[in-house]
């Protein structure tokens, strides 16, 4: 084996301390590389944290808005009904005054009067106080001819009746009323019902209506 020279190994030795000072400096400079990485990752999170946190406050304030809106809503609701319903006392002391110049009218119908006049200026009176009642929302109820209904009518008794389907509304004692689709007073009627002898036939037989 050849032994080295003196010049050969001075060589060799400033090699190998060219490659620890080369790979030194790249482990440094792996090091420094991290330590300036780690703060930006750190502020990637923290970005991304602030974007999840506004998303949810963005949409609590969606959700917020969306419940203030729907109880403006309700409130406005509320108070348009207040105000349709309002006159709802002054309105059922209105009716009975109209039933009583009815009752007068259908009673001076039936008797000889001399004078037209007074019939007629009753007759105008009540077509005004019908019209009054109907800006303000009243309308009478329908309830001869109907079904009975509990909804609408109150049943004061029933009576035979062969030319009347069971159930059906013959007779109305009193009219009554609706306020803007709101019962305001039930009409009082009487209920047809099948004759007695009929009682005992199936499809004649009738129960009594609801309400009586």
């Amino acid at each position: 084996m050849a032994k080295k020279s003196k010049k050969t190994e001075v060589q060799e030795t400033e090699v190998q301390e060219t490659e620890n000072v080369t790979k030194t400096a790249q482990e440094k400079s792996g090091v420094e590389t991290a330590e300036a990485l780690d703060p930006l990752f750190e502020l990637q999170n923290e970005v991304a944290a602030a974007k999840a946190e506004a998303s949810k406050n963005w949409d609590l304030y969606l959700r917020e808005r969306a419940d203030l809106e729907n109880a403006r809503k309700r409130h406005q609701r509320e108070k348009e009904e207040a105000i349709r319903f309002a006159n709802d006392r002054l309105l059922k002391e209105m009716i009975p005054v109209l039933d009583n110049l009815e009752r007068a009218v259908e009673h001076a119908g039936q008797e000889v009067v001399e004078s037209k006049g007074l019939l007629e200026g009753v007759n105008m009176t009540i077509a005004q106080f019908r019209k009054v009642l109907e800006d303000f929302g009243v309308k009478p109820i329908k309830a001869i001819g109907d079904a009975f209904d509990p909804n609408l009518h109150q049943a004061m008794g029933q009576v035979e009746s062969t030319e009347q389907a069971p159930n059906t509304v013959v007779t109305e004692f009193q009219r009554g009323y609706l306020l803007h689709a709101r019962l305001l007073r039930p009409s009082l009627v009487m209920v047809a019902k099948a004759p007695t002898d009929a009682a005992t036939d199936p499809q004649a037989e009738d129960s009594p209506p609801a309400g009586t």
